[in-house]
């Protein structure tokens, strides 16, 4: 018995030393790899020449408030997808474009179409898109690669495509480097708008699904103003990041058709769905309307980033969580909290009880688990539901009824309001992935209008028509319930079959939080 339990020891050793040795070496010739790969350093255009669309129309409202900085809440996902082909639409310089998510559907084929007539226009495009979602669909975007005003870059890609065993294998051995992630989202356009928050590019995220489909609730902010070469600075610094590579150098040989790339491109659009999308949602008097009607001028915009360093891991400067949580430690009334993912470890809920502890009302809106698209995500924030519901912080769970021919909506916004008077609207989850892994943007502001909308929809959100209101009852969580057939009071996960429940308990206790 004695000699088994050594053998398998020295086995189990070696196993664990050989795969530390391939983890070296995958690390290292990938990097190699990248040093070769490294497209040429980018620079976001200077406004010079002809004045473009996007100039004309914001010239002369900036010079009318200089150093103030215009915002557009777009809460509305067909709003949203109007302001990003409108904005695409007017260029005539340059667009420069961030995005964690890019899905080759209705919409994303839409704003593809978009980014090609810019360019034959003569627009530069710079789409830097993360890897991780990209596998599979690297044909569009390298055919979109070939445009020659336009160029695709990928955040800390894979070199194996195509082939998933090989990928898979590359992915395992290089686990710590492929779970850093570029979760940003941005939409810069001329140097003179940019949109940023939390919608990725995708039928769900603009209210577009088809049949059995659900849509994502979420929020984004169109910036006009100064604050917008802040962000065509960090574009940059992202751009021309050390994990960051040309989509050619992974496929260096690779050729397209472009005659027959438009060709299928123009008879996807062409099918009645887009096309009766697009005449919807593009029915306005006109792109200058949509643009630029509604801005709110405030000069209490500043842009919030992780640093590009928070990639390798380095804290040479606060990363983005760290800077929210300051600024939710200065509330004195009142912090809500709206976001899709919730696991934020000891070091995120600490200062939450603190904030209880010292009277201000906390209250969180996250996703229930008949809505969320994370389970094993819902598994780990179940435990923190009841020291937070023990505090005095108010707990609402999204979920929304099932629509006739679609189902649940999931809450997919990222929204922090302070004292009814500051928000912060971006990309970043109140996770640890958000907090230690991934890059993430966002701004904070203060402006009264925006702020109220902003109020009316998580008030919505919250109702019980929408959402379950947690408490605690003697020694037991309470869910409270409003949906026909079912009682009022609940003691777990409403509108779940056992084993999701099941299987959510299960991955709640597993040790892998920090990476959820």
């Amino acid at each position: 018995m004695i000699h088994w339990s050594l053998g398998l020891l020295i086995w189990m050793f070696l196993v664990t030393a050989v795969v530390a040795v391939a983890s070296i070496l995958t690390f290292r010739s990938w990097r190699r790899f990248a040093k070769t790969a490294r497209g040429k350093p980018g620079k976001s255009l200077l406004r010079t020449g002809p004045d473009t669309p996007l100039d004309a129309l914001f010239n002369p409202l900036e010079a009318l408030r200089p150093g103030q900085n215009g915002l557009l809440g777009l809460f509305d996902p067909r709003e949203a997808f109007a302001a990003r082909t409108f904005s695409a639409q007017q260029a005539g310089r340059s667009l420069d474009l961030i995005y964690y998510i890019w899905r080759t559907d209705m919409t994303g084929w839409l704003l593809v179409a978009d980014l090609l007539a810019a360019a034959d226009r003569g627009v530069r495009v710079r789409l830097l898109l993360d890897d991780v979602n990209v596998q599979g669909f690297d044909p569009a975007f390298l055919a979109l690669n070939q445009h020659p005003q336009i160029e695709v870059r990928l955040f800390n890609p894979t070199r194996n495509r195509g082939h998933a065993l090989r990928r898979g294998l590359e992915m395992l051995l290089g686990l710590a480097r492929f779970n850093r992630r570029m979760h940003c989202k941005a939409w810069i356009a001329d140097g003179r708008l940019a949109i940023v928050g939390g919608r990725n590019i995708g039928d769900t995220y603009f209210g577009a699904v088809g049949q059995g489909g659900r849509n994502s609730i979420d929020a984004d902010l169109m910036v006009v103003g100064p604050a917008v070469a802040e962000l065509e600075t960090h574009f940059d610094l992202l751009w021309n990041h050390g994990l960051v590579l040309p989509i050619l150098a992974l496929w260096p040989k690779f050729r397209i058709n472009m005659t027959r790339f438009r060709s299928r491109l123009a008879r996807r659009l062409a099918a009645p769905r887009p096309l009766d999308f697009r005449t919807q949602v593009l029915d306005a008097p006109d792109s200058n309307t949509v643009l630029s009607t509604g801005l709110r001028w405030t000069d209490t915009v500043r842009i919030l980033h992780d640093p590009v360093s928070k990639a390798y891991g380095l804290r040479d400067a606060p990363w983005m969580s760290e800077t929210v949580a300051a600024v939710l430690a200065e509330a004195r009334q009142e912090v809500r909290l709206v976001t899709p993912y919730f696991v934020p470890g000891s070091t995120g809920m600490l200062p939450l009880l603190a904030l209880a502890a010292r009277g201000v009302r906390v209250s969180l809106l996250t996703n229930g688990l008949s809505s969320t698209d994370m389970i094993l995500v819902h598994g780990a924030y179940r435990r923190y539901r009841w020291p937070l519901l023990a505090a005095g912080v108010q707990i609402h769970e999204f979920a929304p009824p099932a629509d006739l021919n679609r189902g649940r909506d999931v809450l997919h916004a990222k929204i922090f309001l302070i004292d009814g008077r500051r928000a912060i609207i971006g990309s970043l989850n109140l996770d640890l992935r958000s907090a230690n892994m991934n890059t993430e943007m966002g701004v904070l502001f203060e402006e009264p209008e925006i702020i109220a909308e902003l109020t009316r929809i998580i008030d919505l959100s919250s109702t019980p028509e929408r959402a379950y209101a947690l408490s605690i009852q003697g020694r037991a969580l309470r869910f409270a319930v409003s949906r026909p057939g079912l009682p009022a009071q609940m003691g777990f996960e409403p509108e779940v079959p056992p084993l999701r429940r099941v299987i959510s308990w299960v991955f709640g206790r597993l040790p892998i939080h920090s990476y959820l």
